[in-house]
């Protein structure tokens, strides 16, 4: 492994260690952190680009922070990078949760403890309208983006549906939406040279 890899697989390791080790509730409430750090603050991603990989990892199995942290730290740094970011966000969480598991049940129906944990979930909730916002003027900007962005949230919410089949069938729309809308400008531009 080269210097240069090694030093940034451990940048990135220390970047999703503090991302891991400052962040309750899940990987939603990340999603602000993560786009600070690797966007705004190190610039290792565009930022028309992070709207795309939050879609990738979120559409494949398993935790969305811990598969941002494999796909940034594998684009920046390869397979080691890949390893570092990972283990830096997995790292945090399996600390805190030894220490609650050997010390907090025994304190959990204490008063401060429960105050404690109702502000936390307050904060998260704003995290992830926070990163619900900042997704949305990104990725919904045109009259299709709000129909398919509605319809998602009524299918998930009113109805139930999965966020695979919601994906899926957005995905196939989108497909299906560039190709007409593709067909439509290519036949305008054909009356605009017979004219």
């Amino acid at each position: 492994m080269s210097n240069s890899i090694l030093k940034k697989s451990l940048k990135l390791f220390w970047v999703f260690f503090r991302i891991g080790a400052f962040t309750f509730g899940g990987g939603y409430a990340m999603i602000p952190f993560i786009e600070r750090e690797i966007v705004d603050k190190h610039h290792w991603i565009e930022s028309e680009d992070i709207v795309d990989i939050f879609a990738i990892v979120q559409s494949v199995p398993g935790v969305i922070a811990v598969n941002s942290a494999t796909f940034v730290g594998y684009r920046i740094a390869g397979f080691a990078g890949a390893f570092f970011a990972t283990l830096g966000v997995v790292l945090p969480s399996f600390i805190v949760l030894s220490v609650i598991a050997l010390f907090l049940y025994e304190f959990k129906d204490y008063p401060y403890i429960k105050e404690a944990m109702y502000g936390i979930k307050a904060a998260v909730a704003a995290l992830m309208c926070s990163a619900v916002y900042k997704l949305g003027k990104k990725s919904v900007k045109d009259v299709f983006s709000w129909i398919v962005c509605i319809l998602a949230f009524i299918s998930i919410v009113v109805f139930g549906v999965g966020a695979i089949p919601v994906l899926i069938v957005a995905g196939i729309a989108g497909l299906g939406f560039t190709a007409w809308h593709g067909k439509n400008a290519a036949l305008a531009d054909k009356k605009e040279d017979d004219k």
